[in-house]
């Protein structure tokens, strides 16, 4: 059993490689997207501050996260990791339910791509549609990573058939 925490710019191909993992290992995904999507619909014109829908939805992910965990199964967290508080919840989750803890980033350094990518993929109304070369440098730049755990790096502007097995054996790793 292991957790995975998935880590990237929005576009930079997290989702699409946590698909491809969930089918070779059957864990469960988790993807903020979701969870935060299915807030603003359901609190419509609420006027809910985006730190206070950033902060509920997290609450929710986190909540699913432990119940799948408690019910033996892998979980993939598909989402930015920008807050440390997300690597020490992880790593603590990993501890109460003796499992492994595993990193992965996809990295695309590439603000072309990017852009390319999030103007034409189908969006979720909480995602962003575009992005500027500013605040893609600083999500790269404020991505975080586990100090206790090993990491892996992916180059995601290339095919996920190139990285997709390497990905895989990082994970059987113990």
């Amino acid at each position: 059993m292991f957790f995975l925490q998935m880590s990237g710019f929005p576009g930079s191909g997290k989702s699409s490689l946590a698909k491809q993992i969930s089918k070779l290992t059957n864990a469960v995904i988790v993807d903020h997207d979701i969870s935060k999507t299915a807030l603003l619909e359901a609190l419509d014109n609420q006027n809910l501050s985006m730190n206070v829908l950033g902060k509920t939805s997290y609450h929710i992910d986190w909540a699913l996260i432990e119940f799948y965990l408690s019910q033996g199964n892998s979980v993939i967290f598909d989402v930015p990791c920008l807050y440390e508080k997300m690597i020490e919840i992880g790593e603590q989750l990993c501890l109460k339910y003796k499992i492994k803890y595993k990193y992965v980033e996809c990295c695309v350094d590439n603000y072309e791509l990017i852009q390319q990518r999030l103007l034409t993929r189908e969006t979720k109304i909480s995602q962003i549609e575009s992005t500027t070369y500013e605040a893609f440098k600083h999500g790269i730049q404020q991505s975080k990573k586990s100090e206790k755990y090993e990491y892996f790096i992916v180059d995601s502007s290339k095919p996920i058939e190139t990285y997709l097995n390497k990905v895989i054996d990082y994970i059987k790793l113990k």
